[in-house]
């Protein structure tokens, strides 16, 4: 009979998330992710079968987290600047309030991990794709109304959005100052092409 696992995993890949998140893939070890989650070395290695095992679960995990909150933050019907400068301010705002500057683990693994690790890169590429979804349906709502420019191309600019969000991440864990950052928020938001409704 097969012994029951003795843990319970969620909270495994919960701890670990943490632990790559603050240190990133390559500067955290097995032996970092044991004492993270309490959890013996060959007990991790049955249940997630390695390191990048357990940093695929933790990124998905972080992943599917991540886009659910921002496409919860985006399904507002109000003017599209107001939807998408709350977004972009509120992800600025997580960057740089943590003590850490950690940013976002999608952002960093794109950075760090990619294009080496090909799983990571399907993770981060669908995590990319859900985000501009998200945007786009805001944009396409203020097309139909007419908030937006009737020829706007609205895939276009949810990638210039999801780029701005990329980009803002990178320069906050950086060290940028709040101020020039929120001033690139502004220019992005005025480059969208509304109307004056």
């Amino acid at each position: 009979m097969a012994r029951t696992r003795e843990f319970d995993t969620d909270s495994a890949v919960d701890a670990a998330m943490q632990v790559f998140w603050s240190r990133g893939y390559e500067a955290t070890s097995v032996q970092d992710l044991v004492e993270a989650t309490g959890i013996g070395r060959g007990s991790l290695y049955a249940a997630f079968g390695s390191k990048d095992g357990l940093y695929e679960a933790a990124l998905r995990r972080y992943a599917e987290d991540a886009t659910a909150r921002m496409a919860a933050r985006l399904d507002r019907d109000e003017p599209v600047r107001v939807v998408l400068g709350d977004l972009l301010l509120s992800l600025l705002d997580d960057t740089l309030d943590h003590p850490e500057r950690r940013g976002c683990l999608i952002t960093n693994t794109a950075v760090e991990r990619l294009p080496r690790d090909p799983t990571a890169g399907r993770i981060v590429g669908d995590a990319f794709g859900r985000i501009a979804e998200s945007v786009a349906a805001v944009l396409r709502r203020a097309r139909a109304r007419g908030e937006l420019a009737a020829d706007a191309d609205v895939t276009a600019l949810a990638d210039f959005v999801v780029t701005t969000i990329q980009g803002l991440r990178v320069h906050g864990k950086a060290g940028a100052d709040r101020r020039r950052l929120v001033a690139v928020i502004d220019t992005a938001l005025n480059a969208l092409p509304t109307t004056n409704l």
